[in-house]
């Protein structure tokens, strides 16, 4: 019995190398769709953002926004550079914008091209607490446009935009913008928008801790692939070491923005 408990071990520990943490993503995306109403969510908006990003906050209300070279916080559109997201259905109201349909005419965020002489434009969303739920308006949708889910700097899930509207052209009217309302069954703290091309457009975010109770570390990768395969006693031994969460260090430009509590 030793040495098979000893054997078991053995291997879960060699598992723990080469076993990542994945989050079943559930993505309810629509044209015309709401955020979450349910209790504890939180809606941010981009509007008290001037550009000026040298701020930070240890918060629980607010988010922390990281951009890199290329990517921006704008209000318009340039042509062959970002285009607004399009309001419709009303689903700015609760981000503090009544249009009933139309143009964003908000500030709200894009990504930038990465690569080229910017190989790593992108715009990271740093919480303060643990998330499982995220929702945003996302514009003028293209399949190279990508949005990372991150526990630490432990990558956990992604979605792109081939995965929330079933044609992603890049339309910038109508029919190009969804809001899309995602659900994680492994908690993240940070979330990066990135695209390969001309850009990735988003505004309005909503998030919620409330659906994650906070008790104990985010369990590790080794930890939630051993637990499927050897069951809660195996599972325990391995949960035993101590998690080493990675400290995502970065010095690039940092805003708070408006957080708006309903």
């Amino acid at each position: 019995m030793k040495l098979r408990i000893v054997a078991i071990v053995a291997f879960a520990v060699a598992l723990s190398q080469c076993v990542s943490a994945n989050a079943a993503l559930t993505i309810v995306s629509a044209v015309g769709g709401q955020p979450s109403t349910a209790p504890g969510v939180k809606y941010v908006n981009f509007d008290f953002l001037s550009g000026d990003l040298a701020y930070d906050t240890t918060n629980a209300d607010y988010i922390t926004v990281g951009l890199k070279p290329d990517a921006a916080v704008v209000s318009g559109s340039a042509s062959g550079l970002y285009a607004a997201p399009y309001l419709s259905s009303s689903n700015g109201v609760l981000f503090g914008d009544n249009t009933v349909s139309g143009v964003d005419k908000t500030p709200y965020l894009t990504s930038g091209k990465e690569g080229g002489s910017y190989p790593d434009a992108a715009v990271t969303l740093t919480f303060t607490a643990y998330q499982k739920y995220l929702g945003l308006l996302w514009g003028s949708v293209d399949s190279y446009n990508t949005l990372e889910f991150f526990s630490g700097s432990t990558l956990v899930g992604s979605i792109t935009g081939a995965q929330v509207l079933a044609n992603p052209n890049g339309d910038q009217g109508l029919y190009g913008t969804v809001y899309v309302n995602i659900d994680s069954t492994v908690p993240f703290n940070k979330v990066v928008a990135s695209s390969s091309e001309y850009a990735f457009e988003f505004d309005n975010v909503a998030y919620n801790s409330a659906n994650y109770d906070g008790t104990g570390a985010v369990p590790e990768p080794a930890t939630l692939a051993i637990w499927s395969i050897f069951g809660a006693g195996a599972a325990g031994v391995a949960a035993a070491r101590r998690r080493r969460r990675g400290r995502w260090s970065d010095a690039d430009r940092q805003a708070i923005y408006h957080v708006i509590d309903r």
